[in-house]
């Protein structure tokens, strides 16, 4: 069978007649965040309620059997209520959501309790239940209906994520009623591959992956070569710490991915495809395997793509679980059998990938933007973002931010507007807001660097960020307040990358494991200036002769810290003493006067007997004789002892 345009149009009139009694339609979240919270039992529950009460609710549209052939379905002619799931609508602080809709209603944090008044106040009766609105605390406590009237997602710019919270993830119908394959289709038919890779060019798309190479000329590479087997993968082995854009594209709308992976298909004339996937994305594997299925059921993937005679097929592999997979030759590895390591390039996989053969490798997110810039044009496409980097960019949002989760804003969105104004501002470690307490952002996970309150109104974009020793990478955001001891920051990400080192080359293995030896003795208050002066040297030299670009940024958490946060080292390795008081070694032990009820407890209970003092009056601590065992601390009832 031959997909065409009638096709195509086919399929939309299917899924256009079974939603045509749909009078209001219900979205759960079904992103692995709500799913955790249980946004599942909420979905099941709400289901058996409006049963119970006489409701017509379709979980699963009631299509027509056979092909889309234009005949008319009688059974969707009554009313009834759309209950369906989508991917991560990116609020995930607030999860799990429930929007109501045409009402424009987005409950929060909704739990199976709320189900039976939901069900009657907001299905039955279209009324809103106020509590479980979200509530600005910006604006005076104001209580927002909607995605429209919340901040966290009026200030951003969703492409890429925009159908992740709408659509069912699961229907292929869905996605072509939204003009899904349409971009493919016009591709494998109306375009030449060298058309393909200019159009995408000429975008000024470039990967979303971390390294930022644009896309077009990565293209234009594999199609120079003249090989009858080519491949295209799909790098969706995700590892960064807090990172979670491609597995949330791929759980809401991964027939997307499918999409760019068949037009680039067609740009590189390649023949079959592979999304290599996190092991640790169950869900995501799931949903992209049912809509490969699917796909292939319906005949959009498999042999002879849109009448045209040529194959290409797709098949999903779980990963190793390796955060050196996420390396585009070890992933290759990896696919192959053998063990997930770097080798050294040139021969780039444009040139010599899978099994010797000229491979295109990208990104979940680069493959979701294309079927956008086929559809909408290049011009359009550019007319978002900067010039040397257009378009949106996801990032997870995470740390001591009001507004956690998942975002996409344009490139050239300054980090201010992000933190500030997407993120909702900075909280303490009581969750107060305030601007003030704003110290520092880790973007680009283990490869990336800080950015401080100096970088607050720089534009993120690739160039921008590599001017101040840091990186897009895969679009990780982590926000850390005053609270936060930024040596120990670096310690966390350099125990990541110590672990995940593929143990190839020596500058590797060895330097990060001397890196993370140095941190630990500096936290310990056993560092000196040659502490400082070894750690300087092998954190460049590391990155300068590791083999791969993992390993030559593995340094960066090491380096930032040095060149933005100098003074806080400083006052660990000579003043002996953490100022975010967070290094438990390099605390001084203190009872707080205006805390401390002199009740003698803290005194009896100490073996050393550092604690001196008179009944009812405050107490004190004798420094040098404390061994900071900590049993003060647990005795005192009233958290007057710190730094112990």
């Amino acid at each position: 069978m031959s997909i065409t345009k009638e096709f195509l149009q086919n399929c939309t009139a299917k899924f256009n007649r079974a939603m045509k009694g749909a009078n209001r339609r219900v979205v759960i979240c079904a992103g692995t965040g709500c799913v955790a919270n249980g946004s599942l039992e909420v979905f099941h529950a709400l289901e058996k309620k409006v049963q119970e009460i006489g409701i017509d609710v379709q979980v699963q549209l009631r299509y027509e059997d056979g092909e889309p052939d234009g005949s008319t379905n009688t059974d969707t002619d009554t009313d009834f209520l759309r209950l369906s799931k989508s991917g991560c609508q990116g609020f995930c602080q607030m999860g799990p959501l429930l929007s109501i809709s045409p009402d424009g209603i987005l409950y929060t944090n909704v739990k199976v309790s709320d189900v039976e008044e939901i069900v009657e106040t907001s299905i039955k009766n279209k009324g809103i239940i106020e509590r479980l609105l979200y509530v600005d605390r910006h604006n005076k406590n104001r209580k927002c209906t909607g995605q429209k009237d919340i901040p966290f997602y009026q200030q951003q710019t969703r492409v890429t994520l925009k159908a992740c919270g709408v659509f069912e993830p699961e229907d292929i119908y869905e996605y072509i009623a939204n003009n899904g394959y349409e971009a493919a289709r016009r591709a494998w038919t109306e375009m030449t591959p060298e058309t393909v890779c200019e159009e995408i060019e000429v975008s000024g798309l470039r990967g979303r992956g971390g390294g930022g190479f644009p896309t077009g000329k990565k293209w234009k590479f594999a199609l120079k070569e003249k090989n009858p087997v080519k491949y295209v993968i799909c790098n969706a082995d995700e590892g960064d710490p807090g990172a979670f854009m491609d597995r949330s594209v791929m759980e809401g709308n991964p027939h997307c991915v499918l999409e760019g992976m068949m037009i680039a298909a067609r740009g590189i004339e390649a023949t079959e495809g592979y999304i290599y996937v996190r092991l640790e994305y169950p869900l995501a594997v799931q949903r992209v395997r049912k809509a490969v299925a699917d796909a292939e059921k319906l005949g959009i993937l498999g042999g002879n793509i849109f009448g045209t005679g040529r194959s290409f097929r797709i098949r999903v592999m779980e990963g190793a679980g390796a955060f050196v997979c996420g390396e585009e030759t070890a992933l290759i590895a990896s696919i192959e059998g053998d063990r997930g390591m770097p080798r050294p390039k040139p021969p780039f996989p444009a040139q010599s990938g899978l099994w010797g053969k000229p491979t295109v490798i990208n990104n979940v997110e680069t493959l979701a933007a294309v079927p956008f810039i086929m559809l909408e044009g290049a011009k359009t496409y550019r007319k978002v973002g900067t010039e040397g980097s257009p378009g949106t960019k996801t990032f997870a949002l995470t740390g001591h931010v009001v507004n956690t989760g998942l975002i996409e804003v344009p490139f050239g969105t300054t980090l201010r507007k992000i933190i500030f104004d997407v993120g909702g501002g900075v909280i303490d470690n009581k969750g107060d807001i305030s601007n003030d307490y704003f110290k520092a952002v880790q973007i680009g996970g283990p490869s990336g660097g800080c950015l401080t309150q100096e970088h607050l109104d720089l534009p993120l974009d690739f160039d921008s960020l590599k001017t101040v020793g840091a990186m897009v990478g895969s679009g990780g955001l982590v926000v850390m307040n005053k609270g936060t001891c930024m040596i120990q920051m670096a310690r966390f990400f350099m125990q990541f990358t110590q672990n995940e080192s593929c143990g190839k080359c020596l500058l590797c293995r060895e330097g990060t494991k001397q890196m993370l030896a140095l941190l630990d003795d500096i936290i310990a208050g056993n560092g000196t200036q040659e502490t400082l002066d070894i750690l300087d040297q092998v954190a460049r030299t590391v990155s300068k002769g590791s083999l791969c670009a993992l390993g030559k940024t593995a340094p960066n958490p090491v380096l930032s810290t040095i060149r933005h946060f100098r003074e806080e080292l400083d006052a660990h390795v000579f003043q002996k003493r953490c100022p975010a008081g967070q290094c438990k070694s390099l605390a001084r032990p203190e009872i707080l006067v205006d805390k401390c009820k002199g009740c003698t407890a803290c005194s009896k209970k100490c073996p050393v007997g550092a604690i001196t003092g008179e009944r009812k009056m405050p107490h004190v601590i004798d420094a040098e004789k404390c061994i900071k065992c900590g049993e003060c601390a647990r005795t005192c009832k009233f958290g007057a002892v710190i730094g112990v």
